[in-house]
């Protein structure tokens, strides 16, 4: 008997520690998993503008259809062909790519050069539908986590980095 209550202490200790630590876990994963989705985004977006030799963007969108002007990305976004430059998807060129709202609890934002669309043009640099260079980080975060960037070069590509920031 007193065994089995020592193994049961034992099993008790070892969940008691394991259970906030797998909480942790699964929102590191959860934030690290949306920022690879906005990674591959942009970078879908990136090789269908030299594909198609045409404006492609990304952009935040709640109702799946057109590109919203406020809020953030964690709402979804579109990935849309944009040869005309009017920023938001045709019904002769629909959006390529939808991706759906994060998980509950994450925002993710793009400072100023970032924070509506980001547009490739035909060689794969992104630039403004005005014509001026982009270039800019979305933050991801979550409550008890650690900001995650993605970081989006004046060349076009992408890089994901941990931050020592909290969230």
């Amino acid at each position: 008997m007193l065994e089995a209550l020592l193994a049961l202490t034992i099993l008790a200790f070892v969940t008691g520690l394991g259970v906030p630590a797998y909480g942790t876990y699964l929102r590191s994963y959860r934030l690290h998993r949306e920022a690879q989705l906005l990674g591959w985004a942009l970078q879908l977006a990136r090789s269908e503008a030299i594909k198609r030799n045409s404006r492609v963007n990304v952009c935040k969108s709640f109702d799946r259809v057109h590109c919203a002007k406020s809020g953030g990305f964690e709402a979804g976004w579109l990935v849309h062909a944009d040869p005309d430059l009017k920023g938001q998807p045709t019904a002769d060129d629909p959006p390529l790519r939808i991706e759906g709202r994060a998980p509950e609890g994450i925002t993710i934002r793009g400072n100023k050069p970032v924070a509506d669309v980001v547009s490739y043009t035909a060689f794969g640099h992104p630039r403004l539908l005005g014509g001026g260079l982009q270039m800019g980080t979305f933050t991801l975060c979550s409550p008890g986590s650690r900001a995650v960037h993605v970081v989006l070069a004046n060349s076009g590509r992408i890089r994901i980095e941990d931050t020592a920031d909290p969230c």
